[in-house]
């Protein structure tokens, strides 16, 4: 009987971790490509203990977020009261500093016109990193705290699993 109890206590308290604390998911797409490839598994804090720890997110971060219904991933380029540009040459410039990560795809407009995008108070401004061919920020507009689930915290590279 008292195994019985631990074992309950045990399988309790992985539930509650599972579901408030961190979120295990498969990643569906080439949308992070290279970072993140389709069909690898995510370690994710959620975002309601990642804020109950006082943790920010900040430029670089990986987020798991959703839109119309679904997941999406992206790396987090601005924060609130950043002023983001991305030109017609595919350059992103944030705050007057041009974007010059290992980032292998140029970033173009929706359309023909430079978008200029001032990061309000409660959001995010996310990019995914295989940016010719991927539904973020440019589409979305900036992504609201509520639709972040969390930051990827890691990444398990599915190699014929």
């Amino acid at each position: 009987m008292e195994l019985l109890a631990r074992v309950a206590l045990l399988a309790l308290v992985v539930w509650l971790v599972l579901t408030y604390g961190f979120l295990i998911c498969q990643c569906a797409g080439q949308h992070m490509f290279p970072a993140m490839k389709d069909g690898d598994l995510c370690i994710i804090f959620r975002r309601p203990a990642f804020d109950l720890m006082g943790q920010k997110l900040a430029a670089g971060d990986i987020v798991a977020y959703r839109m119309n219904g679904e997941r999406h991933f992206g790396r987090v380029v601005a924060i609130p009261g950043d002023t983001v540009q991305i030109d017609t040459n595919g350059s992103v410039t944030v705050n007057g500093v041009t974007e010059s990560d290992e980032i292998l795809f140029p970033t173009y407009t929706r359309g023909d016109l430079i978008n200029i995008t001032y990061v309000q108070s409660g959001t995010l401004y996310v990019l995914g990193d295989y940016r010719t061919n991927t539904e973020d920020s440019r589409d979305f507009g900036p992504i609201p705290n509520e639709a972040v689930e969390g930051k990827v915290i890691s990444i398990l590279r599915r190699r014929g699993l």
